[in-house]
Order: structure tokens, then C-alpha cells, then sequence
């Protein structure tokens, strides 16, 4: 029997199967960890440290924590199969490229307050992300499934591979559900997003010693924020959903991420400029 989650036979999971205690408690002690040696890397003293890979790792980090946040309500295993190795790698790129940028005006508290909101949009958004990508290959499953013609003789041999697909999707919990974290996440990022946006908009004196100028890093924050703005419209008015929706929602992200952390990829690695 087809089920939501995109599976054959496949099972409906939710706060029953969640993750056991032992698992919360490794995650909270991993993610205290890592929240200590950001905050200790990223703000030394009265200064600022960060460059592209301090992003990534910031909004991973935030990323996983939302996560083990769900994972309270929602057993998303599959989930964190591709999140958690990701924030890992993410952890270690600034070792691999220290090269940052010293900002002399961090210490003020309007301006971490800022870059904490900033930062947890990012977080939010970098789920959200996540979850479309999974939910894509789900659908793509579930659509696969209901059109695959018989073939006879074969009977249910499938690819190894398939084989290993299928039951990755099978620990997550059904489409429905997962589009309504979705969106539930999309929601709150792009209230924190804005957030973001005026802040820097009204308050660029106090936050960066500097009058507003329209950079690259704002256009792409801009664009973003109206293709997720469009994307919460299109849910509420016109009921947007599937794959249409889900392939906004990467895009959204990816020009999010050239907001900052792609222009401080291309100035520090490739320019060669702090």
C-alpha cells in the first residue's frame, strides 16, 4: 500500500517513534560544542572574525539545531542522514580557510542582535532547504512507483541503490506532514529575514558605521526575501505545493546563500582579498 510519505507499505512516523533519549542529549552536548567555538572563534574580544566558511558553519550549526528541535515532535532520521555529515564538514572549513574579514564595530549589542537574527533566518531557511530536497526525491519516488510499468519475470528486484533510496525515504515522515514543517519553517525565516533586511535598511549608521548602500550582498538578500515572500503568497492564495513549489524553495535558497556567503567565497578564495 501507498502511503504519504512515498513508499510502498511504507510507514506513517510520528511523536511515538521519536529519537531516544540517549540521542537528544548527545545532540545537545554536540551542538553546546559547537555554539561555544563559534561564538569563541567568531568573537574574540571586541572584534569580529568571519569569512564565508564561519557562515556555513553558523547556519548549519543553526540548521542542526532546528532539527533536533523537530525531532522532539517527529522522528526525521532521514533527515538528518544528509544534515548532520554536511554540518560536519561545515564545521571544519574554517580550518581548512581562516581567511576572514575584522569587523571593529561587532561588540555593539545592536549589532549581534543583528547578526543573531540574521543568522537564525539563515539557520531556518537552510532547513527548509534541506527538507524540499528530500521531499523532491520522495515525490519523484511516489510518482515512480504509481507509473512504473510491470515487468514481467522481474518481479520486485530492484537496484541496489533504489533499494537503499527507498529506505532512506521510508524514515521520514509523510509529505504532508513534511510540507507543512515546510512551510511552517519558511514562515518563520522570512519573518526573521525581514527583520534582517530593515534593520540594515534604517539602522546602517549604528550597525556598520556607515550610510545604507545597495551592494551586491543586499540585491541578492532582496531577491531572496521576494522569492520566498512569493512563495508563501502562492501557498496562501493559490495553494502552491509539490514539485513547482519545492524546486522554488531550493532556488530561493541558493540566492540566498550569494547574499553573503557566495561573494565572501569569491573574495577570499578566488580574489584572494579579506
Amino acid at each position: 500500500m501507498l502511503t504519504a510519505n512515498g513508499g510502498p507499505g511504507g510507514r506513517r512516523i510520528g511523536r511515538g517513534e521519536a529519537q531516544p533519549g540517549w540521542w537528544h542529549l548527545l545532540m545537545a552536548g554536540v551542538l553546546a560544542s559547537h555554539g561555544l567555538l563559534l561564538h569563541e572563534t567568531i568573537f574574540p574580544a571586541d572584534r569580529m572574525v568571519f569569512g564565508f566558511a564561519f557562515a556555513l558553519s553558523a547556519m548549519l550549526w543553526l540548521g542542526v539545531g532546528i532539527y533536533w528541535i523537530e525531532n522532539f515532535f517527529f522522528s526525521l532520521a532521514g533527515l538528518g542522514l544528509i544534515v548532520i555529515p554536511v554540518a560536519l564538514v561545515a564545521s571544519l572549513m574554517p580550518l581548512a580557510f581562516p581567511g576572514s574579514q575584522i569587523l571593529g564595530y561587532a561588540a555593539q549589542p545592536l549589532f549581534k542582535l543583528h547578526f543573531i537574527i540574521a543568522n537564525v533566518a539563515y539557520g531556518l531557511f537552510t532547513l527548509a532547504a534541506f527538507h524540499a530536497f528530500l521531499m523532491l526525491l520522495a515525490e519523484r519516488r511516489l510518482h515512480g512507483f504509481r507509473h512504473a510499468p510491470a515487468r514481467p519475470g522481474n518481479g520486485d528486484a530492484k537496484a541496489p541503490a533504489e533499494q537503499w533510496l527507498g529506505r532512506w525515504l521510508d524514515l521520514l515522515p509523510p509529505l504532508l506532514t513534511l510540507e507543512k514543517l515546510l512551510f511552517r519553517l519558511i514562515g518563520a525565516g522570512f519573518v526573521l529575514l525581514t527583520l534582517t533586511i530593515v534593520s540594515g535598511l534604517l539602522f546602517s549608521e549604528e550597525l556598520f558605521g556607515r550610510a545604507f548602500r545597495l551592494d551586491h550582498k543586499t540585491v541578492f538578500a532582496l531577491i531572496s526575501w521576494a522569492m520566498f515572500g512569493g512563495i508563501l503568497a502562492g501557498r496562501h492564495f493559490r495553494g502552491w505545493r509539490g514539485r513547482v513549489a519545492l524546486r522554488w524553495v531550493i532556488a530561493s535558497f541558493g540566492i540566498l546563500l550569494l547574499a553573503y556567503v557566495g561573494s565572501r567565497f569569491v573574495i577570499e578564495v578566488i580574489l584572494h582579498r579579506l
